[in-house]
């Protein structure tokens, strides 16, 4: 009987260890059916992983082993590269060649761990001209690669959906020029708030086109998840490419029943989710301590309470896959 319970002990922690091992290869090339994410065979696919905090804040973190960590420990079968684009020193329009050495470490990471990787412009303002060249030779670079997703404008804060939807349709035209299949994703306003405004007036004429909604569960409530089915019933697609638990300020306690319902909700509408993020400031959302290696193996030493509770989900239900 002990050596039963060995063998199945030790053939769920292998299930585990090589549910992702070759998910990209397993899934392939992402399309969007409807308001589904599919995957290659058309199934149903859930994505659910870490972003990084802005590269031009906590660069150390922007390389291959971090990403092969986060897949290994973690279970992540997507990270996210959060490109900076204002905020600090290093940011993209203040040094742009060291801007894209990051994100692009953090792609080719993830397509050597075969995961998928969002190239994440983080800003929260408008700049075309930037966005454009920036796309234009990221896509050049990276069309081959099904891994790939684009997200083009992190949150707009106070712009319309008719200044973000203008530029959006020329950000996804150079994207398309080309790539003509990866999926790309859409900001909505207010901080991916009023996904309702895009759900009246979404963008025409391209396919594998999907629109973010960001919660932290600490503010927002029910209100902003029946915003979401209303929107998702009048026919637009939605990833959540930024999330967690606590306040939308990044910090507070954590308050895990209103996470857990969300969570809840994005699993039974097959909604991908996204959680922010892998970086070491003082605050509740960002998942590690000072004492964090740059390159991953990090022990549960180094994780705040933030960084162990979203590593028990993505163990949990990355485990399905």
């Amino acid at each position: 009987m002990k050596s039963e319970i060995k063998l199945f002990v030790i053939t769920l922690l292998l299930m585990f260890c090589f549910a992702n091992a070759q998910f990209v290869k397993k899934h392939g090339q992402l399309s969007v059916q409807g308001t589904q994410l599919v995957d290659k065979n058309n199934n149903p696919i859930v994505l659910r992983g870490m972003s990084f905090g802005w590269h031009s804040m906590w660069p150390r973190f922007y390389n291959e082993k971090a990403v092969k960590w986060l897949k290994k420990d973690f279970n992540c079968n997507v990270v996210r590269a959060a490109m900076g684009i204002e905020l600090g020193e290093m940011a993209y329009k203040k040094n742009s060649q060291f801007s894209k050495d990051k994100i692009e470490s953090v792609i080719n990471g993830a397509i050597k761990s075969d995961i998928y990787v969002i190239i994440d412009w983080h800003s929260h303002n408008i700049n075309l001209e930037e966005a454009k060249a920036f796309f234009a030779e990221i896509s050049k670079k990276y069309a081959e690669y099904p891994n790939v997703i684009y997200e083009i404008f992190n949150e707009p804060d106070d712009e319309t959906w008719p200044q973000i939807k203008s530029y959006a349709e020329e950000v996804i035209k150079v994207i398309r020029n080309n790539d003509s299949k990866n999926i790309i994703l859409v900001g909505s306003p207010h901080w991916d708030q009023d996904v309702n405004l895009p759900a009246a007036d979404p963008i025409i004429g391209y396919n594998n086109i999907m629109y973010t909604m960001h919660f932290y569960a600490a503010t927002h409530g029910k209100e902003l998840r029946d915003r979401t089915d209303e929107a998702i019933k009048n026919g637009l697609p939605i990833f959540i490419s930024e999330s967690a638990g606590m306040e939308a300020s990044g910090d507070g306690s954590l308050n895990m029943k209103a996470w857990q319902e969300y969570i809840d909700w994005m699993e039974e509408r097959k909604l991908s989710w996204i959680t922010w993020s892998v970086s070491d400031k003082d605050e509740t959302c960002s998942i590690l301590q000072k004492s964090a290696k740059s390159e991953g193996n990090w022990k549960e030493k180094d994780l705040k309470e933030s960084g162990i509770k979203v590593r028990e989900f993505l163990r949990k239900y990355n485990y399905k896959e």
